[in-house]
């Protein structure tokens, strides 16, 4: 009876710690990164493509695995057409002509891949490089918080008509469709008067659209770009891109679950890239400030700057903050890990130090790991305060200096990652980090 006994309570000690592995950060009983991802997205060869998209998608239409597809300029599904993607389907972005796709308001885009078939949207080039192809819009009918009910792209897209690029509206359950087990690599396009395309621009889209399982490496411009709506995210995964990994603005009212970003202190943009941008606008006279600013509630993100010597890059400059928050901007993120930064957060300078601006952004339970710092002020050099208040114990957060090996189950591995939080080889503690330490 002794020995049964013995037995189950080290069974009960070992789920116990498995399930304290999936608290924070990025969670799952098993690594849902395997299969449908590419950290290596250079590799695979896709063949030539076989069939070609341009213009305007004005009916129904169904894109099939056994084709190759080649977006051919800027593409357009219209007139509340339904564009269906095929699990396993290729479709390229044209080098040349800087090939996009965007989803007007009103149609639908359909792209319901598989874990072990996903779609793929990558570059037509054989020697691959992020920025090659334009990237994907989903236009939607949901709100933002600029003047008026509709807004328009301002990329360089040339459509038929300007119906075709706006977005924006009353409807918060507003409907695109499905992305899901879908990967978008190389996209971001440098224009010469608009700035950078993105991989994944989500405008005024409601929260009946389905966004989950999606992928974005290698890009030139933010990986996901969120403008207003109501859309929900979940096992969103960026890598390595170059500006932004997620970035929300005019208003968005969105949640990020069970997400990871990727960065590289050697892959970066000159004016700045994060893992996360949360703005309510990028001037405050284009906000009707009567509407709703931003606010994005986080639960379980994984953010993590990979790199084999943070000391040194930290003095030579090139690492940053994982977090920017912007005025006006309400945030919340939880049960999250932010590993590998300096500091971890910046808080505009705009943002008044007082109990009602502090309420509306919350860190609880999350965990900050080797970051020489960990939430600032802009433009402030002393931030005791702002590192006593969140790291009070009412906010439950933790603190500790880990390797990527000791806090990661397998971060190393370039095919099959596992981002997972390994917490049995970590001491944590409430204390915060000697930055003097150097």
């Amino acid at each position: 009876m002794k020995k049964i006994i013995q037995t189950s309570l080290i069974i009960l000690f070992v789920f116990g710690n498995c399930f304290a592995q999936q608290e924070k950060g990025i969670i799952g009983y098993n690594n849902w990164l395997r299969a449908w991802t590419e950290f290596k997205p250079s590799q695979p060869n896709y063949g030539e493509p076989n069939q070609i998209l341009s213009g305007n998608i004005s009916k129904d239409t169904k894109l099939l695995k056994r084709n190759v597809y080649l977006l051919l300029g800027d593409v357009f599904v219209t007139n509340g057409a339904t564009l269906t993607i095929e699990a396993g389907t290729i479709i390229l972005g044209d080098f040349k002509s800087k090939g996009s796709l965007t989803i007007s308001k009103g149609s639908k885009i359909i792209a319901k891949g598989s874990q072990t078939d996903p779609i793929v949207f990558t570059s037509s080039r054989s020697n691959q490089k992020e920025g090659d192809w334009g990237g994907l819009f989903i236009l939607g009918e949901a709100p933002t918080n600029a003047f008026g009910n509709v807004s328009s792209l301002d990329y360089g897209l040339e459509p038929s008509s300007t119906e075709s690029i706006a977005y924006g509206g009353g409807d918060l359950e507003s409907d695109s469709g499905i992305l899901n087990y879908v990967r978008i690599e190389f996209a971001g396009k440098r224009t010469k008067n608009y700035g950078y395309y993105n991989g994944l621009t989500l405008a005024g889209v409601g929260n009946k659209t389905i966004v989950k399982n999606i992928m974005v490496s290698y890009c030139a411009g933010n990986s996901f770009n969120i403008l207003g709506g109501t859309v929900i995210l979940e096992k969103l995964v960026s890598f390595r891109s170059s500006r932004n990994d997620y970035d929300f603005n005019y208003g968005a009212q969105s949640q990020l679950m069970n997400s990871l970003a990727v960065r590289s202190p050697y892959v970066s943009s000159p004016d700045g890239s994060r893992c996360i941008s949360l703005k309510s606008y990028n001037n405050i006279e284009e906000a009707d400030t009567t509407k709703s600013g931003t606010f994005v509630n986080a639960e379980n993100l994984t953010l993590v700057n990979i790199t084999d010597d943070l000391r040194s890059d930290v003095k030579m400059g090139l690492v940053h903050e994982a977090l920017y928050v912007g005025p006006d901007v309400s945030f919340t993120i939880n049960k999250s890990v932010i590993s590998g930064f300096y500091p971890a957060v910046v808080l505009s300078e705009a943002i008044k130090m007082n109990n009602e601006s502090l309420e509306k952004i919350q860190f609880t339970r999350t965990f900050f790991n080797n970051c020489k710092g960990n939430i600032y002020r802009r433009n402030y050099a002393n931030n005791d305060d702002l590192e006593s208040w969140y790291g009070s114990r009412a906010f439950d957060n933790l603190y500790s200096r880990g390797s990527d090996a000791e806090t990661f189950i397998d971060a190393k591995s370039s095919k099959n990652p596992d981002f997972r939080l390994k917490l049995n080889r970590i001491i944590a503690s409430n204390n915060f980090l000697d930055d003097n330490d150097d």
